[in-house]
């Protein structure tokens, strides 16, 4: 026992120092980073995040066999808690049991499930791997970029803890110490106890000794590990989980801020600090929330796997942007640490990196990815912490040694689903706007097709730079008077909504039909509206979502006057970049209006029957889910409850649909940028959609229905779609529906 004792306790000091250290490093270099305001506030939403995250394990469970195997891993991990206890308390007594419930059977039971439920999982895992092993299936896999071997070698060690512990206490039940008797309730133990049984008593104590100090060694092998591998997340996934934005859906971009987190006030140009940085321009520059997000990644690859730039040969992945940020943090930690310096002690550079150049990291590195494939590896490129490391630009070429390519940078279409898949909660899309809008702001630097549509939006106030007298022509034709409202000019009582007609709903052809539809669809319904016609202007969201902050902000100060002026407080929108944006993103400029998407009030005019469609409509419809209406804002039911109420009408949902939905190539402000790597997005997702041979592509964006139009079209020219196909917005096909139309008074 002395023996026993003396080497648990000697492997414990050890193991608690370097994993300690390790710990005091990391806590050091997350806390040198920018100030995040409002991280810890909202505990009732962040503890039911906690909850349902993390104990719940509900985004791992939305993929059913991984989610499952990591629910029955994760719970193993809380229950067999008990046994490290156990185990410990074995170093100084071999009769030891915890105290109260350390002898009921109940606890012997869940102790022998979870071990081999966390065996079960573990094999699954190893399948997961094996089918989807980046050697065969390069780019195809959810894994490709990651640290595979790491993996592996975790998966072994959990194996080995799960297997010391079942044979030490399989021999402790033939020496008649274990905690539980011989009861048979814990299975397992109980059942490799008959078969060591015939060895002896002296053989199953040596075992019992043996394997003791073995599950201790594993357990504390693994604890260093951890801290110093991608399974970092075990124990910072919790924290950032707990940390994370608690928006329903993806929320608001955060506002430029200072260096003590106050938003920059964009009003008065003249009085910026010249000293302020906009967006992030060196890794030390991020606040110690994206720090957290860098060091928290699992390296699972669920945000690869879902991003539609990545499935189309782009060189973005969410996942290897966010660990070559995480690696680049980890080499020039000596410096962020030191505030300066020429170079690193040893001490420190022990301390760097996750996993050195020389493992997985260099599967992706040195690949063109003007042919589709990722850039070469910013820890790889530039390996070690010295002066090259602190250097280098945080975007750059290759040749520039940068972290992140450019190409990476812009070919983001910011459609969420990295976010909306990510387990832990890693913020990819405010992390990629950061660097953005430090290459917009402060280097020029971005493709020069945007800079056109900025331009425009700045003189002309919207992307294509025509004259704002056009955006009243759409109303010519309609046999009724739509109402307009001049600024400072309050809205009269009795209109109930102000309709956001937006720069495509006015100005794009194919979206002024549906802005007509709709406009028809109200007027059917007795829906007093009015629109502001020559008086609206961009909400800015292009240009916010480029990265150009001082645009978004000339923008929006104008049209939070312009709404504040008239009183508006109800406002409904066509396009979901416009709603997401007044509905969302305005309040940060003192804009605070109830914000719904035109397919929200049609289902509910069509609910109270105020609107009833009689016309059948024999066709099959698949709907497409806009990014900013889906995901950024988690509307999903009404605009298949609108297409429910057609008579005749059949629906059939594509594979990649609702939270999994495809982006059109639209968003980022990519629909103002040449696609020029790769297969162009929109072809993609109408590749998926007519796969389904539909009579109809239905959609409720105006920028969904330019992007999906133009791949119908390319499809029909090539002989690839059928003549008839056509891309219509959810209120066309509602107005389709209708009887002729005729108004109806309006409620009081």
């Amino acid at each position: 026992m002395l023996v026993r004792l003396a080497i648990g306790l000697l492997l414990t000091v050890v193991a608690f120092a370097v994993a300690g250290r390790r710990v005091l490093w990391l806590s050091k270099l997350i806390r040198a980073g920018q100030p995040a305001p409002g991280r810890l506030d909202g505990a009732p939403a962040r503890l039911k995040a906690e909850l349902s995250e993390v104990l719940g394990q509900r985004k791992l469970l939305k993929w059913s066999v991984p989610g499952v195997a990591h629910f029955l891993t994760f719970w193993g991990f809380i229950i067999l808690g008990l046994t490290i206890v156990e185990a410990w308390g074995g170093l100084f007594d071999k009769d030891f049991h915890i105290p109260l419930i350390g002898r009921w059977r109940a606890v012997g039971f869940l102790e022998d499930f979870f071990a081999v439920a966390v065996l079960a999982g573990l094999a699954a895992f190893a399948l997961i791997r094996l089918r989807n092993a980046p050697a065969r299936l390069d780019r195809k896999s959810r894994f490709y970029g990651s640290h595979t071997r790491a993996a592996w070698v975790i998966l072994g060690m959990i194996s080995l803890v799960v297997i010391t512990l079942l044979l030490y206490r399989a021999a402790q039940v033939n020496t008649g110490v274990f905690p539980f008797g011989e009861s048979k309730w814990a299975f397992a133990s109980w059942g490799l106890a008959k078969l060591l049984h015939p060895l002896g008593e002296d053989a199953n104590e040596i075992i019992e000794h043996v394997f003791l100090l073995g599950n201790v060694a594993v357990i504390l092998g693994f604890l260093v590990l951890v801290v110093y591998s991608k399974h970092l997340h075990i124990a910072l996934a919790p924290i950032n989980v707990g940390a994370k934005r608690v928006p329903d859906g993806l929320g608001a971009l955060l506002p430029v801020t200072d260096a003590k987190g106050v938003p920059v006030d964009f009003s008065d140009p003249e009085n910026l600090d010249e000293d302020q940085a906009f967006g992030r321009g060196k890794i030390e520059d991020f606040t110690w929330k994206g720090m957290l997000d860098f060091a928290t990644c699992t390296e699972c690859g669920r945000c690869q796997s879902q991003c539609p730039a990545w499935n189309t040969g782009k060189p973005l992945s969410p996942k290897l942007v966010i660990m070559d940020l995480r690696d680049h943090l980890f080499a020039k930690a000596p410096y962020i640490l030191a505030q300066g310096g020429d170079g690193a002690s040893a001490d420190t550079k022990a301390l760097t990196g996750i996993e050195e150049a020389g493992d997985e990291s260099t599967d992706r590195a040195g690949k063109d990815h003007a042919h589709g494939h990722v850039p070469e590896s910013g820890f790889g490129r530039v390996p070690g912490s010295g002066p090259a490391q602190n250097e280098r630009p945080l975007v750059g070429t290759a040749e520039e040694l940068g972290v992140i390519d450019p190409d990476v940078l812009w070919s983001c279409t910011m459609c969420g689903a990295c976010v909306e898949q990510c387990p832990v909660d890693i913020e990819h899309v405010d992390h990629i706007v950061d660097m953005r809008r430090y290459q917009v702001l402060v280097e020029s630097s971005f493709p020069s097709e945007a800079g056109v549509m900025l331009r425009n939006i700045e003189n002309k106030g919207n992307p294509w730079g025509l004259s704002e007298r056009a955006r009243e022509e759409w109303t010519d034709g309609l046999d009724f008077e739509v109402r307009r409202v001049e600024a400072g000019e309050p809205i009269p009582d009795e209109v109930e909504y102000l309709f956001w007609v937006g720069c495509a709903g006015a100005l794009e052809d194919r979206s002024k039909k549906v802005t007509k539809a709709f406009a028809e669809l109200l007027h059917t319904a007795g829906v007093e509206f009015a629109i502001l016609g020559q008086g609206e202007s961009c909400t800015g969201d292009p240009a916010r979502r480029l990265g150009n902050e001082f645009l978004f902000q000339m923008q929006a100060q104008q049209n939070v006057e312009t709404l504040n002026s008239i009183g508006a407080k109800k406002i409904v929108a066509t396009c979901p970049h416009c709603f997401n944006t007044l509905a969302n993103e305005y309040p940060q400029n003192g804009g605070n209006y109830e914000v719904v998407h035109h397919t929200q009030l049609l289902g509910r005019l069509v609910e109270e029957g105020r609107l009833t469609p009689v016309k059948p409509i024999d066709q099959l419809v698949t709907y497409h889910d806009p990014c900013y209406l889906g995901r950024h804002n988690k509307v999903y039911t009404p605009p298949r409850e609108v297409l429910s109420s057609v008579p005749g009408l059949r629906q059939q949902e594509m594979h990649r649909c609702k939270e999994r939905g495809f982006c059109c190539g639209a968003g980022g402000a990519r629909m103002w940028m040449e696609e020029k790597i790769g297969k162009r997005i929109n072809v993609e997702r109408v590749d998926e959609a007519l796969a389904l041979d539909p009579d109809v592509v239905s959609t409720a964006c105006p920028y969904c229905m330019v992007m999906l139009s133009d791949a119908v079209n390319e499809k029909k020219q090539s002989g690839a779609a059928r003549e008839d196909v056509e891309v219509l917005d959810v209120a066309q096909i509602l107005r389709r529906s209708l009887a002729t139309p005729a108004p109806q008074p309006v409620a009081d």
